[in-house]
């Protein structure tokens, strides 16, 4: 929490080849916490990407300055992951809240989850796809089925009460999002899903913001075909334990 007690909010940024899309999101961010009067720190988590991300991450960081902007330094490891990547982040993240999301455009930075908190006192805020006006843009269809059948199957089988499961872009109380990262067993894009499960085993409040997602402009995707796989184990097995 910042000084004075007001809320301070980090924003946990796992890159990897964002080279073009990093200082666009980090500007993005800047202004809109900044414009808002809220304060901030953006702490960025590279995977070892082969394209100079780290050295633009360390670059925004002398710009910013160290109290604004976190690069903490390549993680070269097979078993990088979301979780992983947030774990490393929260060992340095100063705010009282913590805002996780994609660095590579295809979440539109706003206030929209810091308004939803304090209108309903949640302990979590989670981006949805397939509420209100919300959407995705850029996908074929193919990719849009599996998306809406992933989502369709773990509602029916889990009945977690949030409408959209895989989404990467929400806001945690720092101490709820340790707390979920304790009981969270799983990898992958299925750990998005696991932390939304396990948040209503524990009884937190969750609130839902409707969210344009637009398919990343630059880089690539670290998405491969065996994820389909990945996720239908990982649902069955939170659907077996929970």
């Amino acid at each position: 929490m910042a000084p004075g007690g007001t809320d301070k909010f980090s924003v946990l940024l796992p890159t990897y080849n964002e080279r073009e899309n990093l200082p666009l999101v980090v500007w993005l961010l800047a202004r809109t916490f900044q414009e808002s009067g809220n304060d901030f720190e953006i702490i960025i988590i590279d995977d070892g990407s082969p394209d100079g991300t780290q050295e633009i991450a360390e670059q925004l960081e002398k710009i910013y300055g160290s109290d604004k902007i976190v690069s903490l330094g390549e993680i070269i490891s097979v078993l990088f992951s979301s979780g992983t990547a947030y774990i490393h982040g929260m060992k340095h993240a100063t705010g009282n809240f913590i805002v996780i999301m994609d660095a590579d455009l295809s979440h539109h930075v706003s206030l929209y989850f810091v308004l939803k908190q304090k209108e309903g006192n949640f302990d979590i805020v989670s981006g949805t796809r397939y509420k209100g006006n919300g959407g995705v843009y850029g996908w074929d269809l193919k990719r849009k089925l599996i998306s809406r059948g992933a989502n369709f199957i773990t509602q029916v089988l889990l009945r977690p009460g949030a409408s959209d499961l895989t989404g990467s872009f929400r806001l945690y109380r720092k101490e709820v999002l340790q707390k979920l990262m304790e009981k969270c067993v799983s990898k992958g894009y299925v750990f998005q899903m696991e932390m939304i499960v396990r948040a209503r085993q524990l009884g937190y409040t969750i609130g839902e913001v409707p969210i344009s997602f637009v398919d990343r402009v630059y880089g690539e995707s670290k998405l491969g075909g065996n994820e389909i796989v990945s996720f239908l184990k990982g649902l069955l097995t939170l659907f077996a334990t929970t």
